[in-house]
């Protein structure tokens, strides 16, 4: 199958979505040579998502949560363990280190950690200036007295 992408065509047509195109990009490239560990996506509501990750093994202090610019960076790496000789190990203790790029306006708002699992709540922020508002209509009556309006190329004082 074939994975390069071209967005050249695009680059003419549209203005400020640099950096989707850069994501298209980078996601058509980058095989995922581990799976591990686990995780789930959710969306809870319009603004609000979940990444749960199956981190069973790991104690809290063993974990890193970490928010760079649009990244989220979870990180993973056991306390060495001093020890009895493993007669079968299949128990994952691995380091790991999973990126998520986060959209604009993408805030982590907390992450918990419970049997196994760690949760990461994430939330879209949007500025008040970004957010949809309604306009209101105002009728000629409306306008205060003695302005002018301009009414098709016409001067008329109201």
């Amino acid at each position: 199958m074939r994975k390069d992408l071209d967005f050249t065509p695009l680059f003419r047509s549209t203005i400020g979505f640099d950096r989707v195109f850069e994501l298209l990009e980078n996601a058509a490239q980058i095989e995922p040579a581990d799976n591990w560990p686990p995780y789930d996506i959710e969306k809870t509501d319009d603004d609000h998502y979940r990444i749960t990750m199956a981190v069973a093994g790991f104690a809290d202090n063993e974990l890193s949560v970490a928010v760079e610019q649009n990244l989220l960076v979870v990180r993973g790496q056991k306390v060495a363990q001093d020890g009895g000789q493993y007669l079968h190990r299949s128990i994952a203790a691995r380091p790991f280190e999973r990126r998520f790029e986060l959209a604009d306006y993408v805030t982590v708002a907390g992450a918990r950690f419970d049997n196994g699992l760690l949760a990461i709540e994430l939330v879209r922020e949007l500025p008040e200036d970004m957010k949809p508002r309604r306009v209101e209509i105002s009728t000629i009556d409306a306008l205060p007295k003695g302005k002018l309006r301009q009414i098709e190329g016409a001067k008329q004082v109201a």
